[in-house]
């Protein structure tokens, strides 16, 4: 699937979601850098560049974000559609917003089955680090943890993503 160029919510920056699921069925959750608790957890996401297939971009954040390369990762599935959300007014009115050109984000959510060791993990793999920590946790805690303007596209991608958290033999 190509890169969107559909018209479907024109004025949200396009960008991909990634749950990666260990063996035992557990997600990985990073806690952001420069982001005040308590709502600092998030699952791995980024921007689609100009003409680059969704799962390809969600491949190329997942190794910017965490180091893993797509060669230790295997895909499981996909949120059909986009699921978005709007920055609240506080955060539209924030000075160093004003360089932004969007009103939110329209989301692709993908996920994956990790197939590495922990160790593969490296947080400052990339030159913008995005998370300064990380830990496995469950799915159905993550609406929990983002930031509650986020919040419904996480109870979304929490109850589409349910059946990858069954542990697996491999």
């Amino acid at each position: 699937m190509a890169a969107p160029s559909d018209e479907a919510f024109p004025n949200h920056r396009a960008n991909v979601g990634i749950a990666l699921f260990n063996a035992e069925g557990s997600v990985w959750l990073g806690r952001r850098s420069q982001t005040p608790a308590p709502w600092n957890w998030q699952l791995p996401q980024g921007g689609i560049d100009a003409g680059e297939e969704h799962r390809a971009a969600a491949l190329r954040e997942l190794a910017e974000e965490t180091g893993i390369a797509a060669s230790s990762v295997s895909y499981l599935g996909e949120i059909d559609g986009w699921l978005t959300y709007d920055y609240p007014p506080d955060v539209r009115d924030d000075p160093r917003f004003r360089r932004k050109r969007h009103l939110g984000q329209k989301q692709r959510w993908f996920a994956f089955r990790f197939r590495g060791t922990d160790r593969d993990f490296d947080l400052a793999a990339h030159d913008e680090v995005e998370f300064d920590t990380w830990k496995w946790g469950r799915l159905s805690d993550i609406p929990d943890l983002i930031i509650p303007w986020k919040k419904h596209i996480y109870q979304v991608v929490a109850d589409r993503f349910a059946p990858f958290t069954i542990a697996t033999s491999s």
